[in-house]
């Protein structure tokens, strides 16, 4: 009994336990390629006939839109769009972002080894703010961060999980994702 209880003490330790072999063991499948992303090009400035609404859920009271002509399906797998977020009292926000559906989360952030599962999250990038003569300025700090981590990306995470990344899938093409912004979701999301 008492090998037995001993026995049942020491399994999570072993489930801990650095797995060296599954370490590289993606990388197997894929012969050694890496995932590099595209430079990011600057789109136009937003039009306010171009401006898709979205609803962003009741986090705020502020109006969101996504500027049509700018969306992007890039081959490297990010959704690049620019989002305007409209506040009651008139004042607006416009980013030039970057969206990768359903990652490992490891491309610039850390994991322990010790996680055996590796879980699907959506991360987000900044590439450029709006100003107000129209024109963009890149961001100095541009990095990709998990949506679910921060409170205040309640838009980007609607994006993602309404629109642009409906079950971990990335949209195809740009007119997927403005069929599913036109019709307020994505047929693949289940209501």
């Amino acid at each position: 009994m008492k090998k037995i209880l001993l026995w049942l003490c020491c399994l999570p330790l072993a489930a801990c336990a650095p797995q060296k072999g599954l370490k590289g063991f993606d990388s197997e499948f894929d012969g050694g390629k890496s995932w590099a992303e595209l430079q990011a090009q600057l789109p136009a400035y937003p039009k306010t006939e171009n401006l898709l609404p979205f609803d962003a859920g009741p986090a705020s009271d502020n109006l969101h839109y996504i500027d049509a002509p700018s969306i992007a399906v890039g081959e490297d797998g990010i959704v690049r769009y620019t989002l305007v977020i409209k506040s009651p009292e008139g004042a607006m926000n416009i980013s030039y972002e970057g969206m990768r559906c359903a990652t490992d989360g490891a491309r610039e952030s850390v994991r322990a080894e010790i996680l055996i599962l590796k879980f699907q999250v959506t991360e987000k990038r900044l590439y450029a703010i709006g100003r107000d003569d129209k024109t963009w300025v890149r961001t100095r700090i541009s990095k990709w961060e998990e949506l679910e981590d921060i409170s205040q990306h309640y838009a980007q995470r609607a994006l993602s999980r309404y629109f642009f990344c409906p079950a971990n899938i990335m949209v195809r093409n740009r007119e997927e994702a403005i069929q599913a912004l036109r019709r307020g979701s994505h047929p693949r999301v289940i209501q």
